[in-house]
């Protein structure tokens, strides 16, 4: 099945669910949906016999400002084809489903993008911090994250630790 095909079937057989469909570059097929179907979207796709798109390839969140948004890879080993899952989530209270039960694997993925940009995934089952101390204040990339002075009195300003580390690399020329 080419891409154009691919994009067609899904406009036709997601019509309720997706916000849109678009054939990208790199022979990757990108369906942007609403967060609520996301769910449904991903157990189509993946369950569909024609299809098969089984395996988890990624999963990202992005920071665009004025909302975030998670992204899912998936590949299917029958089409050998990619298809990118995109949902736009509100950047006050960004929550989106967990895709874990369908995507075992996907649980530290979600965590991460929890811990890193805190976006929450409903009904997963556990969300906690998984690259930082649970006690770190923020979502470090987030674009409006401050990042603190120090964190229990080690010093965290990364342009003084710059300068220090180049300060002892100019003692040993």
């Amino acid at each position: 099945m080419d891409q154009a095909k691919l994009s067609e079937m899904l406009r036709q057989r997601l019509s309720d669910a997706v916000v849109s469909v678009e054939d990208m570059k790199n022979d990757d097929t990108l369906v942007v949906v609403d967060k609520d179907s996301l769910v449904s979207v991903a157990e189509f796709l993946k369950n569909d016999r024609d299809l098969g798109f089984t395996t988890l390839m990624n999963h990202l969140g992005v920071d665009y400002r004025d909302r975030m948004a998670v992204i899912y890879n998936l590949y299917s080993a029958r089409l050998r084809k990619k298809v990118t899952i995109k949902a736009y989530l509100d950047r006050e209270k960004p929550e989106a489903p967990t895709l874990e039960p369908l995507f075992p694997g996907v649980s530290w993925y979600e965590r991460e993008t929890y811990d890193l940009f805190g976006i929450r995934f409903i009904g997963h089952g556990n969300l906690k911090r998984l690259l930082l101390p649970e006690d770190w204040e923020g979502f470090p990339l987030r674009k409006d994250y401050v990042y603190p002075e120090s964190y229990n009195g080690i010093e965290t300003k990364r342009s003084d630790l710059l300068d220090a580390a180049g300060a002892a690399g100019d003692a040993h020329v």
